[in-house]
């Protein structure tokens, strides 16, 4: 009998900036063992995300074929970029220019080992798992080039019959490092930061991918106002309710907001592209911000409003904790439950629903500039959260979340709860009291 050599290709890139200074990164391994049999990693200049993670396929599927490992082979391709592994199993379609070119360089290397009777398979993996490409493409953001061969083929190897060990007639090599790659145990993670700023650390634990080249068929860009006194005072402010404007600390955060998305859907396709506010006056600020930085007429939808919290409008949290505890917590459990004069997260919920599927229609690029409980319940909807556990989810004041729709219905969350652009401190609200942190009642 013949054991088929397995081998794995973990693949990796990044971009410091997106676009900004990039590197790849990727290394060939054993799949029976996890010896590792290859590295590669080096510098790409300017660069995007994708166009840096589709070179680390390119350069690890080159590796394979230069160690002479393809005759036979099973090469399954580990890569943490969804966008990568969809588009090169056909589900996704490929529209820019420089991921086409790439593409179509690691298909014809897929084509090269399958005429040497081998096959390629692709499969996402979560970020963490992709450490060690991961660590690699930042030898390449940071200019090292590393080559290094592990392990050289012997002249027609394609296989060990009958030997439990398919490696047994590779020959070690000392790998080389060009251009001062470093040995790889000595190899530092680099932190990630967004742009020129210093991100705060809660900021840093999120994928670089929270900054993406957006590609779906229509991109939703979901925007949480800036802060008003009704905000700092932890008041309640629905629909039908006081509609305060932003305060001077939320007038900056909805120019942070502006510029953020500004640079966002610069690197989008270009398209059409819309900003939508609510009809709350905090909502058609921040969004008047976005429209002014985009260049565009700013549209308004009052299905994007705010909740109505009815009696409750004005009242501080703290107030309503202490004589209404427990109808306090049925406005957060029970979907059907509203205040006099109010809405129930049920009423909300259809108008949002309407409103969303009328923004997804537009196509191009769709700029929400709208409130809490309303990101709430588009996220739930998406993510498939119930109205309870759909509190878990952060949307922080002048936050951005993006999906992404696809012809097919296809929908991705692409990141949620983006605040990288108000690294200021003068532009965060600070932290909430305990019945706030409780009850997760930001619900302006």
């Amino acid at each position: 009998m013949t054991l088929r050599r397995a081998l794995v290709v973990e693949a990796d890139g990044g971009s410091r900036g997106n676009p900004g200074v990039g590197g790849f990164g990727a290394l060939v391994r054993d799949a029976r063992t996890g010896r590792l049999l290859a590295e590669r990693a080096g510098p790409l200049g300017k660069v995007s995300n994708n166009v840096a993670e589709y070179t680390g396929l390119v350069e690890g599927l080159r590796a394979v074929l230069d160690l002479g490992l393809a005759q036979g082979a099973t090469v399954e391709v580990r890569m943490d970029s969804k966008l990568v592994v969809e588009q090169m199993t056909g589900r996704w379609k490929i529209k820019h220019a420089d991921m086409r070119r790439l593409a179509l360089d690691a298909r014809r290397l897929v084509d090269e080992v399958q005429s040497q009777d081998g096959s390629v398979e692709f499969t996402w993996i979560p970020r963490e798992r992709n450490g060690a490409a991961d660590a690699l493409s930042n030898d390449g953001m940071d200019g090292r080039t590393v080559h290094r061969d592990h392990v050289r083929a012997a002249a027609g190897q394609s296989g060990a019959d009958d030997d439990p060990d398919p490696w047994s007639e590779l020959e070690e090599d000392e790998g080389t490092a060009r251009g001062g790659g470093r040995a790889y145990h000595d190899r530092q993670l680099v932190r990630p930061t967004f742009g020129e700023a210093k991100a705060p650390v809660s900021d840093l634990l999120l994928s670089d991918e929270t900054v993406p080249v957006l590609e779906g068929q229509t991109r939703l860009v979901l925007v949480r106002h800036g802060v008003t006194d009704f905000t700092v005072e932890h008041r309640l402010d629905g629909r039908g309710g006081a509609d305060p404007s932003l305060n001077t600390t939320g007038l900056a955060q909805a120019r942070a907001a502006a510029r953020a998305v500004e640079a966002l859907v610069g690197r989008s396709e270009p398209g059409p592209v819309t900003v939508v506010s609510s009809s709350l006056q905090r909502a058609r600020q921040t969004g008047q911000a976005i429209a002014d930085a985009l260049g565009v007429e700013r549209e308004e939808d009052a299905d994007w409003d705010e909740q109505g919290f009815g009696d409750w409008d004005g009242r501080a949290m703290p107030e309503l904790l202490s004589r209404y505890g427990q109808d306090l917590r049925r406005l957060r459990a029970d979907p059907d439950y509203r205040r006099p004069g109010g809405e129930s997260r049920r009423e909300l919920d259809r108008r949002v629903a309407a409103a969303l599927s009328r923004a997804t229609a537009r196509g191009g690029t769709v700029v929400v500039a709208t409130h809490r409980i309303v990101l709430m319940s588009v996220l739930a909807r998406l993510l498939g959260v119930d109205h309870e556990r759909a509190w878990s989810i952060a949307t922080a004041p002048a936050s951005l979340s993006a999906v992404e729709v696809w012809p097919d219905g296809g929908v991705q969350v692409a990141f949620v709860n983006d605040t990288h652009h108000l690294y200021d401190p003068a532009l965060d609200p600070g932290p909430a009291p305990v019945a706030m942190r409780i009850l997760d009642s930001s619900l302006d």
